[in-house]
């Protein structure tokens, strides 16, 4: 079916000279970026929307919100409705292809595996391969071995709820799923999130590169800091008969990479006591010598601070701390935080010695200021720094060139000097 020939739905006319940026693959159409709307009566959130140039010539078709900044998500593009006519304007077989498409390039990446078998599935915006179309806007899945976590963020995804559950138990081969509706962003989407339980979060054991951990589903992300895996077995090649410290450590992931390639001593800080149980329980899990490796609740600038008091210092030292910019008008305040964070941390690396430290803030992977902050945490704190390393998520991640802005985490590796 054309998408011109689509009887009954909603015309979104782009501004002149808007048009080509969704034409090659950017996903979100801004208010500002339209012109008018055809069609009585307009459009209401959810209905499906065909996206137009100036000339009100089709180049893609998405789900219209009446109220959300993103005002249209694109779901197929001219190009990609030739390649998949079967699923023209109609999102149910959009969704079977898409998630069908997100299986098969992770099972092209090696996942799962006998070493790991907790990845994620699909990556909202990212997920856009030339072979394997998958891309569904506000929509992130992690599997968990056999449990799949879906973290919701546009009302779209929540108006098609049933269908995702039932496609993805399906495809994955299994029947436990947990749905976590980001509250606030639905929020933002007009979407009224009601939180149907109160029982505690499930927890499950997963393999990650041959590491064991215990993870509750109910904790930061979707339980899991899944986008890591890579650089903590980056990790793994400098750590034999070296001290750690991990800082923002959560359920000690990075630590716990560490004290198995022997390391001689590890320790993990972490503000959340729910986190450090966790991390407890992961030592015990793999069998490692609990005097190898201990974890503690702290706030890390205290930590920091009482550590620099008394000069002590680490071999390799990780930070790894949660978004601080949550947004562009975060950023100002947020480089100064990572400035500080980040002078501290190199005061307590030994010369010669280490520092892993990231940022998972988009905002900040998009100014591209992350290295210009950290050179001036150098200063600051009267060292110097040369950079070995730079890194992001791991390939489950994907990222679509056409929409840079869903590129979020650094992974930056440093000789302090």
């Amino acid at each position: 079916i054309a998408m011109d020939a689509m009887p009954g739905v909603a015309r979104v006319v782009l501004k002149k000279g808007k048009a080509q940026i969704f034409v090659t693959g950017n996903p979100m159409v801004f208010s500002g970026a339209i012109d008018r709307i055809i069609g009585r009566p307009p459009p209401k959130t959810g209905d499906l929307v065909l996206v137009t140039n100036g000339a009100e010539e089709p180049i893609a078709w998405g789900v219209y919100n009446a109220v959300s900044m993103f005002r249209v998500r694109v779901l197929q593009t001219q190009d990609e409705a030739a390649r998949d006519p079967h699923s023209n304007f109609d999102i149910e077989k959009l969704i079977e292809t898409r998630l069908s498409g997100a299986l098969a390039l992770r099972k092209a990446l090696g996942l799962p595996s006998g070493e790991t078998n907790v990845y994620r599935l699909v990556n909202s915006e990212g997920d856009r391969q030339l072979l394997f179309y998958s891309r569904l806007s506000g929509l992130v899945v992690d599997v968990f071995d056999n449990h799949i976590v879906v973290a919701s963020s546009a009302a779209w995804v929540e108006k098609y709820k049933t269908n995702i559950e039932e496609t993805l138990k399906r495809l994955v081969g299994t029947k436990l799923l947990t749905w976590r509706p980001s509250v606030e962003l639905l929020k933002e989407e007009g979407f009224e999130c009601v939180i149907e339980s109160e029982e505690s979060p499930e927890e499950v054991h997963v393999l990650e590169n041959g590491i064991a951990y215990q993870v509750s589903l109910g904790g930061q992300k979707t339980g899991f800091y899944v986008d890591q895996r890579d650089n903590r077995l980056a990790l793994r090649s400098f750590c034999k008969d070296k001290t750690i410290l991990d800082l923002c450590c959560y359920t000690g992931a990075f630590a716990l990479n560490a004290a198995i390639t022997g390391a001689s001593r590890v320790i993990g800080i972490d503000s959340s006591k729910s986190a450090i149980d966790l991390a407890d329980a992961n030592i015990s899990l793999n069998n490692i010598d609990p005097q190898v490796i201990t974890f503690e609740k702290a706030d890390i600038v205290q930590y920091m601070k009482a550590a620099l008091s008394k000069g002590e210092t680490w071999d390799v030292v990780v930070l790894d701390p949660p978004k601080l910019a949550p947004s562009r008008k975060f950023l100002e305040k947020a480089a100064i935080k990572y400035r500080n964070l980040n002078a501290m941390a190199m005061q307590l690396t030994k010369p010669g010695g280490l520092l892993m430290t990231c940022s998972c803030s988009g905002a900040v992977a998009q100014s591209q200021n992350f290295l210009s902050i950290i050179q001036e945490a150098a200063r600051a704190a009267g060292r110097k720094a040369a950079l070995l390393r730079v890194s992001g998520a791991g390939p489950d991640h994907p990222i679509d060139l056409a929409y840079p802005e869903g590129s979020y985490l650094t992974n930056c590796l440093l000789r302090v000097i």
